[in-house]
């Protein structure tokens, strides 16, 4: 059984969106996937990629991957058996459930589903 199925997210932090807009746009001339800066993030498309960049002024952010799984608790168990160490419980996105943790080297990774959209039911 693969436990990641795909690349969800990449994670980037900024203290500045509105400068990260004008060079990830205007510099880069990537799109825009969303825009929620009045919650601190917004997203930029990579080609036809459904993973983003996405950046955040968030205060913990940190550069983070995020891997696509089918279901986050069986994931989030499965590793825990391996011996994996979480930062958290498992948590509620917009999307579904995420959770995250460090590889041996402090590279942080996390782990989402899509379990409250059409696609993850």
């Amino acid at each position: 059984m693969q436990l990641i199925v795909d690349y969800d997210n990449f994670f980037l932090p900024a203290d500045n969106l509105d400068k990260a807009k004008e060079f990830y746009q205007k510099k880069l001339g990537l799109e825009t996937k969303f825009d929620f800066s009045d919650k601190g993030m917004t997203a930029f498309k990579v080609g036809d990629n459904e993973p983003a960049i996405i950046l955040s002024n968030m205060p913990q952010a940190t550069p983070t991957i995020w891997f696509k799984v089918d279901r986050v608790l069986d994931a989030y168990h499965t590793l825990m058996q391996k011996g994996v160490t979480f930062l958290s419980e498992p948590f509620e996105i917009m999307t579904g459930l995420a959770v995250e943790f460090n590889d041996p080297f402090g590279n942080k990774l996390g782990l989402t589903d899509y379990s409250k959209t059409p696609e993850g039911k």
